[in-house]
């Protein structure tokens, strides 16, 4: 849940495997070379079966930079198209601000794109397990995908869904939209367990309160802001502090309120 140092190496964000007892899955490639190839080092700790499979959640660097490192492993890499897009457009910022931070831990990170896009469900039928990566709609980041496994009822909802820390609001985070699709996608699955993005696997009720909870709760201060007139500059301290527990608060807060209401003046 921290932000991104040289002593996470980037890794902040939470990489998921699948053991499906013909091969594995993985959800996200890691943030760099080096934390694919320690995720593949537990993955081998845990199963002798192979990955077969390489699921980015989105086109953002902790779901994209370790690309390259399953891609020598002859690793098919998913991802929808709109995050490949975007990793294509932003990527080389990715990699520059990793290298930034992370310094020698970055060595063999290349940009490597997924091998293989999607546009609304891409399903993986392996051993016993019934795998459904689903597009529900515009969310954090262009091309928020989650992982649904029905018959365990369980999401790896990426950045769908944040636990523990506050959620970060984009320059393209239409948030109005990703409220929508929360209702409409996210809600309908009825996951009894959720893995989010961010924080400790829980249940819809936590991800429910620290997600569309925080929007609707931001979203109603800018709209009482505007209501009274209130300027961009005011935007940024109106009141979060029911949030103020959350890991990232101080980093995030004050940034999200002036996104919202850049969106919300012209809705």
């Amino acid at each position: 849940t921290a932000p991104p140092t040289y002593e996470n190496t980037g890794h902040n964000n939470n990489l998921s495997f699948v053991v499906t007892g013909d091969g594995v899955v993985v959800i996200n490639a890691g943030a760099a070379w080096s934390l694919a190839e320690a995720l593949h080092a537990e993955i081998r700790a845990v199963t002798d079966q192979p990955v077969k499979l390489v699921i980015n959640e989105n086109g953002q660097g902790h779901a994209m930079l370790g690309n390259g490192y399953w891609a020598a492993q002859d690793v098919p890499i998913l991802a929808h198209v709109d995050a490949a897009a975007a990793f294509e457009e932003n990527g080389f910022r990715s990699l520059d601000a990793l290298q930034g931070y992370a310094r020698e831990k970055a060595e063999g990170t290349v940009l490597q794109a997924p091998t293989i896009t999607f546009e609304d469900e891409y399903i993986v039928e392996m051993g016993d397990m019934r795998i459904e990566v689903l597009y529900l709609g515009p969310a954090h980041s262009p091309g928020d995908i989650v992982v649904w496994l029905p018959e365990q009822s369980l999401v790896i909802a990426g950045d769908m869904a944040f636990h523990e820390r506050l959620l970060p609001v984009f320059p393209d985070t239409m948030t109005a939209d990703w409220l929508e699709t929360w209702d409409t996608g996210f809600e309908a699955l009825g996951a009894t367990y959720v893995i989010p993005g961010h924080g400790h696997p829980t249940n819809m009720d936590q991800v429910r309160r620290f997600t569309k909870g925080y929007l609707e709760h931001l979203r109603a201060r800018i709209r009482d802001h505007l209501d009274d007139g209130g300027s961009l500059a005011d935007a940024y301290y109106v009141d979060q502090s029911d949030y103020q527990r959350l890991d990232a608060f101080e980093e995030l807060a004050a940034k999200n309120a002036g996104r919202v209401y850049e969106q919300m003046e012209f809705e």
